[in-house]
């Protein structure tokens, strides 16, 4: 995610840094040596291009603006989604971690592994839910909460975080049986769990269902037809501000189709998605200190501008 910092009105031209226009550069040059082309060929060759009214573009280019905006919000409710689903983990990890430290008895040292053991385990659940999001490979920062007896099983499972929480509820049922803590905790702690459980699965509907394809394909022919005709409409009245004018409206169209295809899916990497890594660090950081525990890992702080 970028870290937003408020630019001057010099530097707001020609910031790239959470910029879209590393992405659509290309399709920008595309139209700006296409009306290049086309001024050049009605400047040297007068009347080669009829002059066109203006109203068939603007009716077109009206109802794009509108397919464009109701994709931009679609895929911003998603994001905004994703980001309050993570917002509610850091809650539900926090408030479980302090019921496990102040309603299970430390008398003895059954009480105290368990307490180590059971958020430990919700560390682990947290950095698994990013990598299942992500896709990327999960054990090393896994691996090292989790007693290695489970290792084998966490390796063979189809749903890591599940499978976490799944040794959370038999750690909480084994704290019943022996009355480490008392009915009514138990049943609290259980709904942290529960709450947990329903943030990963509201994560991986919005992972596995993304906007319609048909939707997306619609948008995006749309933006390119609409672009490449718009030279022919323009030159015959701007002249040499053809170029200009196209390039200024390629990035607005271009650039509302390429924000709202990366916001679609927020757990990514790309600049403009949620910062999954920094977020889990500081449930890491937050567990470990109410645990007790002083060698704790860095905060992850932002490089050039980037939260990963």
């Amino acid at each position: 995610m970028i870290v937003r910092q408020t630019p001057n009105a010099l530097k707001i031209f020609f910031t790239l840094r959470g910029s879209i226009i590393p992405k659509i550069y290309p399709q920008i040059l595309l139209v700006t040596l296409l009306s290049t082309l086309i001024t050049v060929i009605q400047h040297e060759f007068s009347r080669s291009f009829p002059s066109y009214t203006m109203a068939p573009f603007t009716v077109f280019g009206i109802a794009l603006s509108l397919f464009l905006g109701f994709r931009n919000n679609a895929s911003y409710q998603r994001w905004w989604e994703a980001r309050g689903l993570w917002g509610q983990l850091v809650y539900e990890a926090r408030s479980f971690s302090r019921q496990v430290l102040s309603f299970i008895d430390e008398e003895d040292e059954r009480g105290r592994d368990t307490q180590r053991y059971m958020i430990y385990l919700t560390i682990a659940f947290t950095h698994a839910v990013r990598h299942r999001l992500r896709g990327t490979a999960p054990w090393q920062d896994v691996e090292r909460f989790v007693a290695p007896a489970h290792h084998a099983g966490m390796r063979q499972t189809q749903n890591l975080p599940d499978y976490l929480m799944r040794l959370l509820g038999q750690r909480l049922g084994d704290s019943r049986r022996q009355r480490l803590t008392s009915e009514q905790m138990i049943q609290n702690m259980d709904e942290r769990l529960t709450s947990m459980t329903i943030v990963l699965a509201a994560c991986e509907r919005i992972h596995n269902t993304p906007l319609p394809f048909a939707y997306m394909l619609l948008v995006h022919r749309t933006t390119y037809l609409y672009c490449f005709m718009l030279p022919f409409g323009l030159v015959s009245s701007l002249g040499w501000l053809t170029p200009f004018t196209c390039a200024v409206i390629a990035y607005t169209f271009f650039g509302l189709d390429a924000l709202s295809e990366e916001l679609e899916e927020p757990f990514g990497f790309a600049a403009n998605q949620l910062p999954l890594t920094a977020l889990s660090r500081t449930i890491e950081i937050n567990l470990l200190e109410a645990l007790g525990e002083t060698d704790l890992p860095p905060d992850i702080a932002p490089k050039n501008g980037y939260l990963p």
